[in-house]
């Protein structure tokens, strides 16, 4: 198809769907039609082919009584019954029409007000008693029959089979609209000869949108002849309204020459559509077919109305049972999981727990829980580097608390790696401040469709209105990269457990708060019993070491050499205590002093560090590698404190090594800067990094490599009170590296002093 060809089918389909079926300025001829204005009941509009019914011109039929055509006194009680809110034609009485070219005939009228006209139909009456002795048995057995049956199908396959007995139509299907609105055949009953549709799918383009309207107003709409010509109205317009009638629920009203060509290509010159709706939703329809024209009378109508209404709450309460036990299973699986959630430490914990019920609740093949960079999956799920770019790509979309697709390559086209794993995603935010999302993956479902014709719109080349396919043969189509679709009591439950979650998330950090309020005060109280046992001690410890001294000096002629030893043992543990008393005193400082910030120059810190550490690396062959280093914003006295512990401990843990390696850098991340101490010393096991910044936790004995054990965990005190953060990474015997990072921090944070 040419660019220009494509242009033209897009421009005939928008034609097509703004065509004003609901005022076609005529009916279809089986019947004639007037409106009357009230309350005088004069003739404003009356159809063409009154001349055909009554052997009188329209024209001269406008503006006089309706008096002057029949007797009145029986349709106006009638018309006192016309309820203000059903528009539907209401039967208003069977009339005999005092003209001679309607000599013998009796009329069924039908009347109805619409947009304040009343409008009033007639057409060729049959006997009524005889329509009561025909139709209410098969109704009565309908309805019966209907209470037994549970299942959709089997609502549907009675419905045609007794719309079929009624009619008398040879070919009766019943078809339910998707969520695209294609139509799906569900049931059907079909004479001999007929070709037959269960199970194709009718696509949505067959019925505009316009027309889906009328559908859901307009519960029953007949054509007897698709070759009809139509009757004009006369005026065109409405004297009262001075615009085109709106026959919307006139029986009578004409359709369009699209509907009819589509008709002619299947095949059907006759045909009646009952509307199924459910809940003001268009759910689908029974479509009644006859290769010759058919009459329907308006008793026979009316029952198939009837049975549509009937059909139409059956399945409503049939998909509300369903629905409702839908909902308890979920509640009760969400339910499952918040106990699990509020039982443990974290809502990630909980989700750990029960697997099988986060995957049950959604019907889903994997699912994840995403709390800042970190993810924890279950079941079938993209790999962890996906899923947080979804996260991140979620983050984006904040406003929308769920988001779902069946579809993910058409709705998410910038992620094509995450479309090969899954192809459909329903994901809830359970943070309001952060991006923490709890993630449902499907997969691909490969589906088969098959087309009662091929789905496509051609243009009538003389005409340049669209055509409808002339081709109703089953035609299949193979759908690729579509999940199962997201139910909408699934996406709400989603939605519900969201709102849970946050509560729990709520719940927890007052919990947090309240203890981290606790841990305060008894930070306090060990700080201050620290300061006040170290300050303490200081004193005595210095007063042994000093007389130890004193008496090595004065009285060592005196003693063996095995007393003097003793005396060096008492003088070093005297001085390792008083070391020790030093650095808990300084420990303990470091949480009451306040933090002097200003722009520290990394670089000339690390150099002054060097020089300091000088006399420890005589007779040393150190290689340095001092990378260049950045501005902060910082307690220069502190961070001095937090390198010097870093780059001693590197100078220490390297001195087994013939040739020790030392590097000291920095890196600029988004937000923050990180520091990082790199050594080729003893190094340690990963598995016990996580005691590495504690208070007098050692991972090598005292005799190899000396120290008090408080140096780490005054470093991890010092950054964490600068909002950042330490860590380590390291192997046996091949070196270790230690981190922290710095908030960048502005020069007029600087100014400011923070105390904690």
């Amino acid at each position: 198809m040419t660019t220009t060809e494509a242009q033209e089918l897009l421009q005939a389909i928008d034609r097509c769907a703004d065509e004003p079926i609901h005022i076609p300025g005529s009916i279809q001829p089986h019947g004639f039609l007037l409106v009357v204005s009230e309350p005088e009941l004069q003739v404003q509009q009356a159809s063409e082919n009154v001349q055909l019914w009554l052997g009188i011109d329209a024209r001269s039929l406008l503006g006089q009584p309706l008096s002057d055509l029949l007797p009145t006194a029986r349709i106006e009680a009638g018309l006192e019954a016309l309820s203000a809110d059903d528009h539907n034609p209401f039967h208003l009485s069977d009339v005999s029409i005092g003209l001679a070219g309607a000599a013998g005939q009796t009329f069924a009228l039908l009347g109805h007000r619409h947009r304040g006209q009343l409008i009033l139909e007639f057409e060729r009456a049959e006997n009524p008693a005889q329509a009561y002795d025909t139709l209410y048995p098969l109704m009565r057995t309908f309805v019966a029959q209907l209470q037994d049956s549970r299942e959709l199908e089997a609502l549907c396959q009675l419905a045609v089979r007794e719309v079929k007995r009624i009619t008398g139509f040879g070919r009766v299907k019943a078809y339910r609209f998707d969520a695209e609105d294609n139509g799906v055949v569900l049931a059907e009953a079909v004479d001999p000869g007929y070709p037959s549709y269960l199970g194709l799918c009718f696509p949505a383009a067959d019925i505009p949108q316009q027309a889906r309207r009328l559908y859901r107003e307009n519960l029953i709409r007949v054509i007897q002849d698709a070759n009809y010509q139509p009757s004009p109205l006369i005026p065109a317009l409405n004297p009262g309204s001075g615009a085109p009638l709106d026959l919307s629920f006139a029986a009578l009203r004409s359709v369009s020459p699209v509907h009819l060509q589509y008709m002619r290509n299947m095949g059907t010159l006759a045909s009646m559509s009952i509307s199924i709706v459910i809940r003001d939703r268009l759910w689908g329809l029974i479509s009644c077919h006859d290769a010759e024209p058919r009459a329907v009378t308006y008793q026979t109508r009316t029952a198939c109305e009837l049975l549509g209404r009937i059909l139409s709450l059956q399945i409503e309460a049939r998909e509300s049972e369903t629905l409702a036990q839908r909902k308890l299973d979920l509640r009760d699986q969400i339910v499952h999981l918040l106990s699990a959630m509020a039982d443990r430490d974290s809502v990630v914990e909980g989700f750990r727990h029960l697997p099988e019920v986060v995957l049950g609740f959604a019907g889903a093949d994997g699912a994840a829980i995403i709390s800042a960079d970190k993810c924890e999956t279950v079941g079938n799920t993209p790999d962890h580097e996906q899923i947080l770019q979804l996260a991140q790509w979620l983050g984006e979309r904040r406003d929308e608390l769920v988001f779902h697709s069946d579809c993910i390559s058409r709705d998410i086209p910038d992620m094509p790696a995450l479309a090969e794993h899954c192809a459909g995603v329903m994901a809830i935010s359970i943070s309001r401040l952060h991006a923490h999302y709890l993630i449902w993956f499907r997969h691909e479902q490969i589906k088969t469709v098959n087309w009662a014709g091929q789905p496509e719109k051609q243009i009538d080349r003389q005409s340049g209105a669209l055509s409808p396919r002339h081709s109703f043969e089953q035609w299949q189509e193979t759908l690729r990269g579509y999940a199962q679709p997201w139910d909408q009591v699934v996406i709400e439950g989603a939605l519900e457990l969201r709102n849970a979650v946050l509560g729990i998330v709520l719940r927890k950090a007052e919990e947090m708060a309240q203890l981290a309020g606790e841990l305060r005060a008894s930070n306090k109280e060990l700080e201050a019993f620290s300061y006040s046992v170290s300050h303490d001690l200081r004193a005595p410890l210095r007063h042994i070491a000093g007389y130890t001294e004193l008496l090595s000096e004065m009285e060592s002629k005196q003693l063996s050499e095995r007393g003097m030893r003793f005396l060096d043992n008492i003088a070093d543990a005297a001085r390792f205590a008083g070391t020790l008393v030093d650095n808990l005193l300084s420990f303990s400082q470091m949480g009451r002093s306040a933090l002097r910030l200003s722009d520290v120059d990394l670089g000339a810190l690390v150099a002054s560090i060097r020089e300091e550490l000088a006399p420890d690396c005589e007779g040393r062959q150190i290689e340095w590698h001092l990378l260049p280093m950045p501005i902060v914003v910082a307690d220069a006295a502190f961070i001095h404190m937090v390198l010097r512990n870093l780059i001693d401990n590197a100078v220490k843990y390297s001195r087994t090594r013939e040739v020790a390696v030392i590097e000291v850098g920095a890196e600029q991340r988004a937000g923050e800067v990180v520091v990082y101490v790199r050594d080729n010393g003893v190094g340690f096991d990963m598995q016990y990094s996580n005691k590495l910044f504690g208070v007098f936790q050692r991972l090598h004995r005292m005799e190899e490599f000396e120290g008090t054990g408080i140096g780490l965990a005054s470093v991890r005190r010092i950054i964490e009170r600068h909002d950042g953060q330490v860590w380590a990474e390291g192997q046996l015997d091949k070196g270790a590296t230690f981190y922290f990072s710095l908030p960048k921090l502005s020069y007029t944070s600087s100014l400011l002093d923070r105390d904690i």
